[in-house]
This record gives C-alpha cells, sequence and structure tokens, in this order.
C-alpha cells in the first residue's frame, strides 16, 4: 500500500521499495524509480536555489518526455505549483498562461522557446527558462530572462525545500473552455493523491502493469496515468502519437495493460486490425472525457474480448467522479456508474434538493477530490464551486463551516439502483420545437447507424423551432461518402420527429479536436453559424 499524501511521494515510496524497477519508458529511454527520484530531486532543488519560492509557478511546455514527468514532479518536490501547458496550444494561447498565473520559470525545448519569443515580454513574471536543448543561452531571448540548460539545472545536489503540507496548492491545469479564456484549475497535494489512491483502487493497478499515457500531461485524465501508476509502483510508457496506429503499435510493443483514452480516439482505433498480442496483454481500457458510443464499445469489445471495459466520467474542478463497473457494461451501456470511492455525487434541483429517482437535475461532486478553485477568476469560481446547502443527508444544520462542493454543470438522472446517467450539459443542451434534447443523445444514434465515421450535433437558431438540430458527419471507415438518404432514413426511424436533425452536412474527417483531443463541438458550431450568416447576407 502506497501512503504518501504528498504528490512528489507516490514517486519516493516506490522508489524506496523498488528503486531498479522501470517507471518510464519513452522510445529507447527507460528510466528506474531510483533514478526518476534522483532527477527529481535535483530538480526541485534547482529550483530552490534559483529563488522559486513556495507555491509560485513553474510552466511545463513540453511534449511528452521524461524531462516532463521530473519538472513536474521536482515542482511539487520543492512546494511550488507545476503548469503543464498543452504542447498542440500556440504561442498566443501559451502567453496567456504564462502570465495569468505568473508564472516564474519556464522548461520548454529550444523549437518551442523559439515560437515564443513575441509573447515572453508580456509575461513579467517570468524570470528564468530552463532549456531541454544543450545551449544555455538560446537565441532570441528577452536580455531580463536567465537561460539555463536541462543538465546544468540538475547540476545541483538535492537539498532543503520549502515546507509543504497536503491541502497547498501543486498544479494548475488548464482547461480549453466552453467560451472565452482557458480557466486554471487549481490541485492540491491531497487532491491529487486522493485521485491517484481512489482510481487505481477500482482498476486494481499493480506493479505489473504497463499504462499508455496518450492522452496529454495537461489533462486531468491523462495526468492520472502517471500518478496512478506511480501509486502502484506500475511503468508508464509516453507516447506522442500522429496516427491512431502508433498507438496500437506502442501497445504492442511495450505489452500495455492498460489504456485510457478519449472517445474521438476509440473511433478512430476501432477502424483498424488489431495485433493479437494487444488483446492478450490488455487487462483494461478506460474511457474519459464524453459518452463511449455504444457502437464503438462493441467493436472494442469484439477486439478485446478479455479485456475489462471502465466506463468513467470525470470533471477536471474534481478530478475524476464516478465509474461503470466492467460487470454492469452489459446491463447499462449507457450508464456512468456510480460515485468513485471516496467520493459522494449528489443529483440537485435548482433549490438544492435531491432529486427523486429519474428525475434529472445538476451532478454535485462532494468530497476530497473537490479542487480548490480556477486560478485568478472569482466569478466563475463562484459559480462552480458553491457551499452544499444546510440540512440535507449529507450536511447536518449543526455544522458552522461551508462545505464545497463542485456543481458541474451536467444535467444527470440516478435510476432506482443508484445508477447515474448523462443527460447533457446545460450548455450544450438543444432547445427545439419545446423539447430539451441532448446533442449526445442523437450522436449516439447517428453512430448506431454505422453511416457516420466521427458525428457531432449542435443546435442553430430557427425562428419556428427556436433551435434546429445540426448535425456535421464524416464518412465510415473505409468509405469516401455518407449515404444521407440511409441516415436520414435511420433517424426517422429510430427518433421522435423533434430529435430528427433538420440538417446533416458532411466533411472531410477527421473533426477538429480541442486540446484534450474531444471533438470540439463549439469551435463546429460557432463555424456554423457564421457560415450561416455570412450566406444570409445581401451581396
Amino acid at each position: 500500500m502506497n501512503d504518501s499524501t504528498l504528490l512528489h511521494e507516490l514517486i519516493a515510496t516506490s522508489a524506496r521499495r523498488t528503486p531498479s524497477a522501470i517507471a518510464l519508458t519513452d522510445g529507447d529511454c527507460h528510466v528506474s524509480y531510483g533514478s526518476l527520484l534522483e532527477a527529481i530531486q535535483r530538480f526541485a532543488a534547482g529550483l530552490v536555489q534559483a529563488g522559486i519560492g513556495r507555491g509560485e509557478r513553474v510552466g511545463i511546455y513540453l511534449e511528452k518526455r521524461v524531462e516532463t514527468v521530473v519538472a513536474s514532479f521536482g515542482a511539487a518536490a520543492a512546494g511550488a505549483v507545476f503548469v503543464p501547458i498543452n504542447p498542440v496550444l500556440k504561442a498566443e494561447q501559451v502567453g496567456f498562461i504564462l502570465a495569468d498565473c505568473d508564472v516564474r520559470l519556464l522548461v520548454t525545448s529550444p523549437e518551442r522557446l523559439a515560437t515564443l519569443t513575441e509573447v515572453l515580454d508580456r509575461c513579467g513574471s517570468l524570470g528564468q527558462v530552463v532549456s531541454t536543448g544543450a545551449e544555455a543561452e538560446p537565441a532570441g531571448l528577452p536580455p531580463r530572462l536567465r537561460s539555463t540548460s536541462w543538465d546544468g539545472f540538475l547540476d545541483t545536489p538535492p537539498g532543503a525545500h520549502h515546507r509543504v503540507i497536503d491541502t497547498d496548492m501543486v498544479a494548475i491545469l488548464y482547461t480549453s473552455g466552453s467560451t472565452g479564456k482557458p480557466k486554471g484549475v487549481v490541485l492540491s497535494h491531497r487532491n491529487m493523491v486522493l485521485g491517484a489512491k481512489s482510481v487505481a483502487s477500482y482498476l486494481e493497478n499493480h506493479a505489473g502493469d504497463t499504462l499508455l499515457a496518450a492522452l496529454p500531461l495537461s489533462f486531468d485524465a491523462g495526468f492520472s496515468q502517471l500518478t496512478t501508476a506511480f501509486h502502484s509502483g506500475a511503468r508508464v510508457v509516453l507516447l506522442n502519437y500522429v496516427l491512431p496506429r502508433d498507438v496500437l503499435k506502442a501497445m504492442e510493443r511495450e505489452k500495455v495493460t492498460g489504456l485510457t483514452a478519449v472517445p474521438p480516439l476509440y473511433i478512430q482505433l476501432t477502424a483498424l486490425k488489431w495485433p493479437e498480442s494487444v488483446a492478450d496483454n490488455l487487462r483494461y481500457f478506460a474511457n474519459t472525457g464524453g459518452r463511449m458510443p455504444l457502437e464503438t464499445l462493441t467493436l472494442l469489445r469484439q477486439h478485446l474480448p478479455r479485456s475489462r471495459p471502465f466506463l468513467m466520467y470525470g470533471l477536471t474542478e474534481a478530478f475524476r467522479s464516478t465509474y461503470l463497473p466492467p460487470e454492469e457494461v452489459d446491463r447499462r451501456p449507457d450508464s456512468i456508474g456510480k460515485a468513485i470511492p471516496n467520493a459522494e455525487i449528489l443529483v440537485l434541483r435548482e433549490d438544492g434538493t435531491s432529486c427523486d429517482a429519474d428525475e434529472p437535475g445538476e451532478l454535485v461532486h462532494r468530497g476530497g477530490l473537490v479542487g480548490m478553485g480556477y486560478w485568478n477568476d472569482a466569478a466563475k469560481t463562484a459559480e462552480r464551486y458553491k457551499p452544499l446547502p444546510a440540512g440535507g443527508p449529507w450536511r447536518e444544520v449543526g455544522l458552522q463551516l461551508p462545505e464545497f462542493a463542485v456543481y458541474s454543470g451536467d444535467t444527470v438522472r440516478r435510476d432506482a439502483e443508484g445508477f447515474l446517467y448523462f443527460i447533457g450539459r446545460r450548455d450544450e443542451m438543444i432547445k427545439t420545437s419545446g423539447y430539451r434534447v441532448s446533442p449526445a443523445e442523437v450522436e449516439e444514434i447517428l453512430y448506431a447507424t454505422r453511416h457516420v465515421g466521427e458525428c457531432v450535433a449542435f443546435g442553430v437558431e430557427h425562428a419556428v423551432l427556436g433551435q434546429a438540430i445540426q448535425v456535421i458527419a464524416t464518412a465510415p471507415a473505409g468509405q469516401d461518402s455518407v449515404d444521407l438518404a440511409a441516415l436520414q432514413a435511420q433517424c426517422r426511424a429510430r427518433m421522435p420527429a423533434y430529435m430528427v436533425p433538420a440538417g446533416i452536412a458532411v466533411r472531410v474527417g477527421p473533426l477538429p479536436r480541442n486540446p484534450n483531443g474531444k471533438i470540439d463541438r463549439k469551435l463546429l458550431s460557432t463555424e456554423w453559424s457564421a457560415q450561416a450568416r455570412s450566406a444570409a447576407e445581401p451581396t
């Protein structure tokens, strides 16, 4: 059992037990727990020597590589806060994050640093760059910035660090958000360690596991591959893939036993031929970041008859919320399950009272995984993190201090047996003909027809209906076009009239993703609305 209370202790505990066991694989590079711990301690000492104070921010703008992991856990060990920046983000977005949370030190590569020259002057708190290249002084840096090579920075003997307790903040994860600028979710050591323990317990992770880190480490579910593995003394394979088949190749080569991914990747993987050895080795596969289409789940289980499927739901603001046990998948494949260990999920009405069985309400997450709010954004924090109402079965009226929970903004229902079902995000629900329609429900039916490869549904303004349902789809794998007549006929046969899409547009796939790999519904909806307005303007 790993009894760590601080994030970096997950590695230290495993290093004490099995120092020679492999913790990380990055291509041909294999790093043991003992070596990883030493690098983390040296990085932490380098931060303290560089004057990084307790709680100050360390930005990490790198792809998945050993240095990314060392910098993240090294910042935690020093008492600082790491800010992983998605490597797909461009200079303007990176500059916003660096300035928004007052990053003091940035770890990046020479190639990435060269793209940031125009935004670094706006980052007034940034004083030092650690470059993974051999050059200590990359060209083009503003004069006020000190620069150190990675090897030079680690050439610091392990030493004293700032005092750290488990309620201290340790990470800021920036979410893409549905509108406006990204929001920085602040997480504590306690949040991340409790999350690792909870997820590892129901996935039954152990020291013999090999987990594939295919998701961005700036995504809570992506970073969770590290924390659950290190909690269990397992191995993590870092993968920066270009094509879906790269994922299968890595799984075959590294004998991966656990895979966590988002639905768009799983949809692409189902269209490929799977090596037999992948199915032989893969103990489980887990879904996060959106509802898994039933058709995709069925195809995955055909490829992986002996692997256990875990359907999960989570919020960056509370790390992970629910999971459906594999033994329940056949009975209720459309469920997101029940609360993970050491969390409680409430379904509440707008007045704060509990919903009845099968009554839609807002999913509210309470417990030790609830984060510390949004960085530098009091208004959005107040919208999402709210005190629980007193007097409910979860909170006695005699308690004087408030308990804050995450109000998800997601509409769910709970059946009589306690299983939860996702209905939709409140800000994405389509209001048409007096009905509220979940775009996820429309997409589920479209996938079931097998006439689409990928699809996304959203509402567009309509003078009579309020909103009409618009769909954008790609052709099924191996086909050049979508049979629109057959698809529309299937929609009419499977959907009530108010749910049938008013329009289906076909485009060449894959559909655009947001930085976390999910299909970007907001972008597609915005583009469609702009095109519609342009077409309606007189020429």
